[in-house]
């Protein structure tokens, strides 16, 4: 399950949520901290873990 990173437009906090990008797309994502519904998805770098040896 994609993992997505957050920041609350009215407390500032950040937070990351484990959900299916039908959810995000859905909307209605609410800060943890404070409630609100004003917040920013961050982009963070990707990194693929496998199992080959480089």
């Amino acid at each position: 399950m994609p993992q997505y990173s957050f920041i609350c437009q009215d407390c500032q906090k950040s937070f990351t949520l484990f959900m299916h990008i039908a959810e995000l797309e859905k909307g209605g994502i609410k800060c943890p901290e404070c409630g609100s519904t004003r917040v920013e998805q961050k982009l963070e770098p990707f990194f693929a873990n496998t199992s080959k040896k480089s």
